[in-house]
Parts: C-alpha cells; structure tokens; sequence
C-alpha cells in the first residue's frame, strides 16, 4: 500500500511539473514577449513619424504584422505603383490613402493602436502570392488578434477608394474614427471665377443688346447638359470615389463597365452620358423634321438620321443594362458589350 502512494505521489509531483515548465510561461518568456512587441511598436512609431504610411517588403510584412505579438491593427494597401504596371487606379488609391494616412497621423486622437502600410508587387511579390492576391489594389486590415476574417478585406468595387469611405470601414472593423483632412484645392474656385469672368466680359460686351438673355434655345442647351450630367451617375461618384476603371492585372483587359448594378466606374458615366445625348440629338431631329419649314428633302435626311441616332444609342444603352441586371431578356439589334 505504501508503495502505491508513493508512485501517486511521484506521479503528481512529475505532472505539476511538467504543467510549469511546459504548461504556464515563465516570467523570463513573458518579459521577452513584452519586449519584442515594445520593439515592434517603437519601430511603427520611429517609421510613422517619418512618413504616415509605411513601405514593406516581405521580410518586414511578416515580422511586423504577420508575426506576433501584436496588440495594434495594421491598414496594408496592397498595390502596383511601378510605372511599368500602367495601373492608373493604384496610384489614384494611393492618393486617397496617403490622405487618410496623414489625416490619422496629424491627428489629436492618434495613437499606436493602428498603422497604416503599404506592399507594393515589386517590392513584396512573396507577400502576393503568400496572400494568394492576384489583384491591385487592395486593402485588408491585419486585426490586433487573430487573422483577418472576411469582413477584414474592403469591398472596393463597392464602396470605391475615397478616403471617406475607407475611414468609415476602419471604423468598423477597429473602432478607430477617423476625420479625415484633406488638402485644399483651389482648382474649383478657379475654375468657378474663371467662369464668373467670362461670363461677365460677355454680359460687358453685349450690355447694349441684352437680348441674349432671353434665348430659349441657350437655355434650353444648359439645362440639357446639366440634366444629362446628373442622370450619368456623376454625383455617385462625387460621393462614392469610384475608379476610373478595372485593368485586369493578369491578362490586361480593361473594363469599363461595373458587372455589378451596386456599382459603377467613372469612365461608365461617360459612357452613359453621351449615349444619353445620342439619344437626345436623335428625338430633336425628329421634332426639327416634323416642324421644320424646310424642303422635303432635308426633312427626310433629318427624320432618317433621328431614328438611326435613337435606335443606335437607345440599343447600346440597353446593352449596358443587360450587362448590369443579369437576366433581363429584352434586348435591341445592337450591342455595346
């Protein structure tokens, strides 16, 4: 019997400790532990202060932000911004992004719980394809614990690249609200008193004959133009900051037109736009033609240009459509995509 408590006692004795050594970190790997992630965090910081967005590689991508510990989240675009790349939409992020960068980083309420960084392709093509990302740019944040889940990676086609509404998704994901600051621009006051001048010099000019004024076919001309911005899609993409368009980085194919109908690129409201005035020039011919004054003839021409503009246009817009809502089944003889 005696012998029997003694090996349970030596068996319990062994396994408590074996669950110190190898079960609870000793104080000398938690100091270490500490230390390491001090390091880290001076590193950021030495690097932020220097510049708000910092610049990986590989080797720098896995021990600062891959690698733990880690107790901050780090905002990594990741992009293509070689000249060879011809990737007009990565540099128009990177714009956007070093806006939001510096925002954060002149900020009162800044502090070390997030960074933001970059990986370029040729700089960091292990971290592609240790990511298995194959298109640029994208924006995932690497959270302070764990990996990145789903809602981690932002939706750009959706929700464009303007620096507002890449604040708004951090928000969301870390909590960190940021106001974001940008640059002034003088471009529009310039354009805008440009314009006052102009019009000013004309009024000037013309202040003996006002008659001008009243020339239903000069207002009705501004007011179609402004009509046909707005039905493009421009304030969408005042508000939403979309790309210009998708350049496939693989094959090089550039898209124009959104596959989705939640989404749309600048150069589609272009698109849109002047097949919008196609239409508008085909229907004002037709009238023209009906009540016009001129020969037959000419009448003729104009009545057969305007069915052709608004069939052509009219199906090309339709085209566009079906591209957009999948399904769809009515279609003309023409196609745009």
């Amino acid at each position: 019997m005696a012998a029997r408590w003694w090996r349970w006692y030596v068996s319990a004795v062994m396994a408590v400790a074996l669950l110190l050594v190898f079960g609870v970190p000793s104080a000398s790997a938690q100091r270490k532990k500490e230390m390491v992630l001090s390091e880290k965090v001076s590193q950021l910081m030495e690097w932020t202060n220097k510049r708000p967005v910092i610049r990986m590689n590989g080797d720098k991508f896995r021990r600062l932000v891959k690698a733990p510990p880690r107790n901050y989240s780090v905002i990594v675009m990741f992009t293509a911004l070689q000249l060879h790349r011809q990737c007009v939409v990565c540099k128009q992020a990177d714009e956007e992004f070093q806006i939001l960068a510096n925002s954060w980083r002149y900020s009162s309420a800044f502090t070390n719980r997030i960074f933001f960084a970059m990986v370029d392709f040729d700089e960091g093509s292990d971290v592609f394809q240790m990511l298995n990302m194959n298109s640029a740019p994208t924006f995932i944040n690497f959270p302070a614990k764990g990996k990145p889940k789903r809602g981690d990676t932002y939706e750009l086609q959706v929700r464009g690249f303007s620096a507002e509404q890449i604040a708004r998704w951090i928000a969301d994901r870390t909590d960190v609200n940021i106001r974001v600051i940008r640059p002034p621009n003088y471009a529009g006051p310039l354009m805008l008193g440009l314009l006052l001048a102009v019009i000013g010099g004309l009024v000037y000019l013309r202040r003996s004959n006002m008659e001008f004024l009243f020339n239903k076919t000069g207002w009705a001309f501004a007011a179609l133009c402004f009509v046909l911005a707005m039905t493009s899609g421009q304030m969408w993409n005042h508000i939403r900051g979309p790309p210009y368009a998708h350049k496939n980085p693989h094959t090089g194919h550039v898209n124009y037109i959104h596959g989705s109908s939640q989404a749309q690129f600048v150069a589609e409201t272009h698109i849109v736009l002047l097949f919008n005035g196609g239409v508008t020039l085909g229907m004002v011919l037709l009238c023209e033609a009906a009540t016009s004054d001129m020969d037959i003839g000419k009448r003729k021409i104009m009545c057969v240009a305007g069915i052709g503009l608004v069939v052509l246009f009219f199906s090309w817009m339709l085209s566009i459509f079906r591209s957009k809502y999948h399904g769809y089944p009515y279609r003309y003889y023409f196609s745009f995509v």
